[in-house]
């Protein structure tokens, strides 16, 4: 009589694990390593040449007309800042995010370890916020060189530009995941981003808006973010105010990267 020994189930670790959350960031780090000098150049760039053109250049022509009691550069340049977190961020989450799902399947390599899905979403989303962190904080140096940061809660602007980038990445991961092409993102850049970018107080307070567009304008996650950074930047900030902005977008990331998890979860488990 022969007997067989059962092989045992291979128990995989509950998701969520420090270690694990930090191997998957670390993929992220090693293939960032290659191109991250470029990404500083033009982290620098970017801001030198928007600030040069629309708040010293363009903006002389605003203050000339005194709509904004002050001078243009200095209610510019916080919403750029909060702008570029959000560009930033829906960047490093679309592409990379579908490449790692259906090109490159760079996610199901990390599932083949002891990593799991939460531990792959969370790695990466902390790599997104990493390269949002550095875009703000370099965005930051050059407004107080263009002497565009009056107040010390400057300071503090830096993280409301990261909760901004991450009130918009958790839920363009679920997005992109959910995507069977790319295709979708072309659509996201032209009907949501760029709008967002024109007609959330960056360049104008959304008060000069039609009334229907204007209450458009105050649901969106930039307007608060661009609201919040402003007040941090010229030291206008009111304490409950700065709450409900910062509660405002807490929420969209916390319900982003939810949708972002059960997202994932499903497209993995049937691409797996």
């Amino acid at each position: 009589m022969t007997t067989t020994t059962a092989r045992p189930v291979q128990q995989r670790p509950a998701p969520g694990s420090v270690r694990r959350t930090a191997a998957a960031l670390e993929y992220w780090l090693v293939q960032y390593r290659t191109v991250w000098r470029g990404t500083v150049v033009s982290g620098v760039l970017t801001p030198v040449l928007f600030l040069t053109a629309m708040g010293v250049g363009l903006g002389a022509l605003v203050d000339d007309a005194g709509r904004l009691g002050g001078e243009y550069l200095l209610f510019l340049a916080p919403g750029l800042m909060a702008a570029t977190a959000m560009q930033t961020a829906e960047f490093e989450s679309t592409y990379p995010v579908m490449g790692g799902i259906k090109w490159i399947r760079t996610y199901h390599a990390m599932l083949a370890t002891p990593l799991g899905v939460a531990d792959i979403l969370l790695g990466h989303l902390l790599f997104v916020a990493l390269r949002v962190l550095s875009v703000a904080s370099i965005y930051l140096l050059v407004i107080a060189l263009f002497g565009a940061a009056p107040s010390w809660l400057a300071l503090a602007a830096v993280p409301a530009a990261l909760l901004t980038g991450m009130a918009f990445s958790a839920p363009i991961f679920a997005f992109s995941a959910g995507n069977e092409n790319d295709a979708g993102f072309a659509a996201l850049e032209r009907f949501v981003i760029v709008p967002l970018f024109l007609f959330s107080g960056t360049f104008f307070p959304v008060s000069q808006l039609p009334d229907a567009i204007e209450w458009v304008a105050y649901v969106t996650p930039l307007w608060h973010g661009v609201e919040l950074c402003r007040g941090l930047v010229l030291g206008t900030a009111e304490l409950g105010v700065s709450v409900a902005h910062v509660g405002y977008l807490t929420v969209c990331t916390v319900v982003g990267v939810a949708a972002a998890y059960e997202t994932f979860r499903r497209r993995l488990e049937k691409t797996g």
